[in-house]
């Protein structure tokens, strides 16, 4: 028993590591086409590029790694049924569902690191990887101007009829970061110098003039006229790094971060609650005094403050909503690991196919369900429709129940559907009627 447990065991190994390998390999040519202008564009250096793409790769293994053990156990009790070995442990009084013992232990112990890895892991690489696409927009800054389009760069707004070969030509620049009033810029040309690796552009303008409103004397207008004049840009990304520190989406929170942001918002929520309370008891006690001038003014007071209250409350618990779906999203994502064990045993051993086409063919259907299942729960508890907790646990749950009912139809001998009579009957179609090999029926 201990043998074939650990042979069923053996067996997921290379159909998994496969399958890991084309998913994986799926889904980086996917970000690759998302990302392919940004690199050309940037001229991104090809370090830059691998780390790129190596921070991208922890969200694409949390999506490929369940779906890769969907596929290999799919692929591994089909091969068995197709090699007559579930036939051969049958016929020696053997249950195949009492080998499987190590198989669940393995999808326990897998299920484990899946949680620790979509805490932990994962939410520090999708916080440096937030970070690296932020620094990449200022990268190779001429291309940040577009020509014919204001571009906005912290205080100043940027046109340009063309911008070719790294120059710009026909200028006009708005800086506001000396008055009420922007000055105007304009130039025949100019270039931009990138400097403190990306924190600071240098705008250098040629032949152009400068045009400003005095603020002391209304009916002042100056215009300045100048051959070469730089405009220092500063300050573009101070604080943005790679380490822990910085705005982090909920997205980017570990799970210590997300445990400590809930319990920040609910507690937040309470007084929220407690301040539109008393708000609410004061707009009362207001209504019980003679109607006069001071009471329409401290009732409309403190009704705008009731409404900027509750409109507070809203906001926070929205947010609030949005961090539990993250939190809980984690959690039902690694134990779907134990879910597509439960649903690949039964299908392996009902379609009786060793085909890894018809293994990736099944598992990208179901994968597809769950996913969109998944991707559709969290938004209706953005919406405020479903409670958190159940729109990330539904689909589990769902899927849990069929994946029993297709363990008791695969106990009774039930076949889902046999893919090698229905491959035979396609390739004979256009032949005379013949009957069907009794190896392709069983």
């Amino acid at each position: 028993m201990k043998i074939l447990s650990r042979y069923i065991l053996k067996e997921h190994l290379s159909p998994f590591f496969l399958s890991l390998l084309v998913v994986t390999f799926v889904l980086l040519i996917d970000r690759a086409i998302d990302l392919m202008n940004t690199i050309i564009e940037k001229r991104l250096d090809i370090g830059t590029v691998l780390q790129l793409f190596g921070l991208s790769l922890p969200y694409m293994l949390s999506l490929s790694i369940p779906m890769a053990v969907l596929v290999a156990t799919i692929l591994t009790f089909g091969k068995l049924t197709v090699d007559r070995e579930t036939i051969a442990m049958k016929a020696s009084g053997i249950n195949i569902y009492s080998l499987l013992g190590p198989l669940f232990i393995a999808a326990i112990l897998f299920t484990g690191l899946m949680v620790y890895f979509n805490h932990y892991f994962l939410p520090n690489t999708n916080h440096k990887l937030k970070n690296l696409t932020v620094k990449i927009a200022y990268y190779r800054p001429m291309t940040i101007i577009k020509p014919k389009e204001f571009t906005t760069i912290s205080d100043y707004t940027i046109y340009t009829e063309e911008n070719l070969n790294d120059e710009l030509k026909n200028v006009l620049v708005y800086d506001r970061t000396q008055a009420n009033f922007p000055r105007i810029i304009t130039a025949q040309k100019g270039r931009i110098v990138q400097m403190d690796k990306g924190n600071s552009l240098q705008v250098i303008l040629q032949n152009g003039e400068m045009h400003n409103r005095n603020e002391q004397e209304k009916g002042k207008y100056q215009v300045t006229k100048f051959e070469t004049f730089t405009v220092n840009i500063r300050d573009l990304a101070v604080g943005m790094d790679f380490g822990e520190s910085g705005y982090r989406s909920d997205r980017e929170m570990t799970y210590n971060q997300l445990v400590a942001d809930i319990n920040n918002k609910k507690q937040e929520l309470t007084n929220q609650k407690l301040e539109i309370t008393n708000l609410q008891k004061r707009l009362e006690e207001l209504q019980k005094q003679p109607d006069d001038y001071a009471k329409s003014v401290e009732t409309r007071r403190l009704s705008i403050m009731k409404s900027m209250a509750e409109d507070q409350y809203k906001e926070i618990l929205e947010n609030l909503r949005s961090l539990q779906v993250e939190y809980h999203k984690k959690f039902a994502l690694a134990f779907a690991i134990i879910i597509f064990v439960m649903m690949g045993v039964p299908i392996g051993l009902m379609t009786r196919s060793s085909g890894i086409g018809m293994a990736f063919s099944v598992s990208s259907v179901i994968f597809l369900i769950y996913y969109i299942a998944l991707t559709g729960g969290e938004q209706l508890a953005d919406r405020a429709l479903m409670s958190p907790f159940l729109s990330m646990w539904i689909t589990n749950i769902i899927f849990f129940i069929i994946g029993l009912w297709l363990i008791h139809l695969s106990i009774h001998e039930k076949q889902l559907i046999n893919l090698n009579l229905l491959q035979w009957k396609l390739s004979h179609r256009k032949a005379k009627p013949e009957e069907t090999p009794d190896e392709i029926i069983h």
